[in-house]
């Protein structure tokens, strides 16, 4: 199974840890079955005093490795019916102090593999957790388009959920379980081959039981985990509209809904969760079957007056004990199986998130850029998202220092270009240059070192006003923040806050007014100083009083900046040095506002619509 291989190479990535764990769990074994094998010589001398057979003699060791195990059982028994002879009750102290120390040892190693199990399970699920954080910061935006965030954290919380649960199953799988089984039965061949023999002729119809629920099992366990996403979806969608849902009296409508997919979850669950236990009583109905007919078997054997097999009653009963313990462990690795079954569904969800095309790649060989000398350049730029394209054979210039203005209705691909520039996507034809270095052979990081950027949405984040501002610029000091929030027109409200610049503006910044939140977006970028400024919408959701802040801190901001902006507010861009106007993903137009109005274009028609005359 590959998803067995695959969380293999996680776990051993810690393999002191694992080892370790491994080391405890053969000791557990070996010692619990001690624990049971020490009764025998007991009960040998039991059926001894009570059948008068021939007495035990003093065993010999001639040296050999596998001879020293027989030697040292043979010696015990020895020991055990000298100290029975002459004191029976010593005999049984020592017995039971005997296995009350392999007791301890038992448990003490079982505590020792769940100790370093604790650590083992959650690094990994810690270093898997990490990779997708990770990754999901390096996929384009293009992957959000198509998935649902709600998806995602599904993906990096239940599966990775179950990922932890598999750390565990696959260790036991490969070395606890089976291990345990060789000894077992290596004991029970000791005792009687042709009784264990027989004891395993049923067996073949659990590992039959084991692979017919396993596949159904990932099936179910797949489309449950996928279904968890939907549901994740849904309440980060309803958190995030709370607003829209209590003003539009839609509580039951979203309710419904989470009700109908939420009910889905859970009969799939439901379904994975009988599939999966449903191994257990089976298995164990399977091993009563065994059990009893060894029990049988085994009884003829000692009861038959012509069978002169030297199995006596004292090992029969304890094979009897020690077969029961051989079917914990195969009934764990059906349990160990199941587990590995749901993990092998999540990790295929995850390695989807973990192998997804990034599609923004940095050359092997990539040009250093700094300032801009002299100009941005798109040149016959033409970009679709799937099948029809949003822009088409688009080009124009930015010259330093200049601000380039960029117009139209929606959809005609003004956000688009705005979002080439940074190389959020990558063109299709075409190529964007920068003082003449086509963006591709520049590392995206290097490039977006040059680029500020302001949105009509202000993106904040759950810290303080200083953390925001700083944000990703944590070498900044404290009067250079200063300084930013001043020109920005933030500096006298946040003096005004309870803790001034350390204040907590809370998720998403809504602890702030929409004016404050715009000029801590502001502030960061004026902060960040970049060579190129792109405003996307920057005031068209603000009132009246906080547009005239804000435009006061963007005019600031774009002075003797190289600026791109777009705008619906038209009258914000009257001082544009070049407009651009956009129809369906083409420059139908261009030019200052004084020639776009006299030009009676769409330009004009626009304008005149938002009163704009001159």
């Amino acid at each position: 199974m590959k998803g067995i291989r695959e969380i293999f190479r996680y776990t051993f990535k810690y393999r002191g840890t694992a080892v370790t764990m491994i080391v405890c769990n053969l000791l557990y074994i070996v010692f619990n079955l001690l624990s049971l094998a020490l009764f025998v010589p007991f009960l040998q001398i039991i059926f001894l005093n009570q059948e008068s057979t021939e007495k035990i003699t003093e065993p010999i060791y001639n040296g050999g490795f596998l001879e020293a195990f027989s030697y040292a059982a043979n010696k015990f028994q020895y020991t055990m019916q000298e100290m029975a002879e002459t004191s029976p009750l010593n005999a049984l102290l020592f017995v039971c102090f005997s296995v009350a120390i392999a007791f301890f040892l038992k448990n003490l190693f079982r505590y020792g593999a769940i100790w370093f199990q604790s650590q083992l399970r959650m690094s990994v699920v810690r270093d898997i957790r990490d990779k997708i954080y990770q990754k999901s910061l390096r996929l384009p935006l293009s992957y959000y388009t198509d998935e649902r965030k709600g998806d995602l954290m599904s993906r990096m919380q239940s599966d990775v959920g179950e990922i932890e649960i598999a750390v565990i199953s696959v260790l036991e799988l490969i070395f606890r379980e089976p291990i345990s089984i060789i000894i077992h039965l290596g004991l029970l061949i000791y005792w009687s081959p042709e009784l264990t023999l027989f004891s395993l002729i049923l067996l073949p119809f659990t590992a039959l039981i084991i692979s017919v629920i396993g596949k159904s099992l990932k099936r179910t366990a797949k489309q449950g985990q996928a279904q968890m996403g939907v549901v994740f979806s849904m309440i980060e969608e309803t958190l995030g509209g709370i607003r829209i849902i209590k003003a539009f009296n839609a509580s039951k409508q979203v309710t419904d809904s989470f009700k109908h997919e939420n009910l889905k979850h859970q009969k799939l669950i439901t379904k994975a969760f009988r599939k999966r236990d449903l191994s257990s009583p089976l298995n164990e109905t399977v091993g009563a079957i065994v059990m009893l007919s060894i029990v049988w078997y085994g009884g003829s054997l000692i009861l038959d007056p012509n069978n002169d097999s030297t199995f006596d009653g004292a090992q029969f009963v304890t094979f009897i004990i020690v077969f029961s313990q051989l079917l914990r462990p195969i009934q764990g690795i059906a349990r160990s199986m199941a587990n590995m079954n749901k993990a092998d569904a999540s990790l295929d969800r995850i390695n989807d998130v973990l192998n997804a095309d990034e599609k923004i790649y940095d050359t092997e060989n990539p040009t250093k850029i700094t300032d801009l000398n002299e100009k941005v350049s798109f040149n016959g730029v033409n970009f679709k998202y799937k099948d029809d394209l949003v822009l088409k054979n688009v080009s124009f210039e930015i010259p330093l220092g200049k601000t380039i203005a960029l117009v139209g209705e929606s959809g005609s691909g003004k956000s688009t270009i705005a979002d080439l520039l940074p190389r959020f996507y990558d063109v299709l034809d075409g190529s964007i240059t920068y003082d003449g270095v086509d963006i591709k052979n520049v590392t995206a990081h290097n490039l977006r070192q040059q680029i500020g950027i302001v949105s009509q949405e202000s993106i904040l984040f759950n810290a303080t006003i200083n953390e925001n501002i700083a944000f990703g610029m944590l070498d900044s000091s404290q009067e250079e923040i200063i300084r930013a929030a001043k020109i920005a027109n933030a500096h006298d409200f946040i003096e005004n806050l309870d803790e001034g610049y350390e204040t907590n503006i809370g998720e998403r910044g809504n602890k702030l007014s929409g004016g404050q939140r715009q000029r801590i977006s502001i502030a960061r970028a004026i902060l960040k100083n970049p060579p190129i400024l792109i405003l996307d919408e920057a005031t068209s959701a603000l009132d009246t009083e906080s547009e005239h802040l804000v435009q006061e801190a963007l005019d600031k901001l774009m002075k003797d900046r190289t600026s791109l902006v777009i705008a619906h507010r038209l009258s914000t861009i009257r001082k544009a040095d070049k407009i651009l106007v956009l129809s369906k993903g083409e420059i139908i137009e261009e030019g200052n506002h004084d020639d776009l109005m006299k030009a009676k274009g769409m330009y004009h028609r626009l304008s005149s619509l938002q009163g704009i005359n001159e």
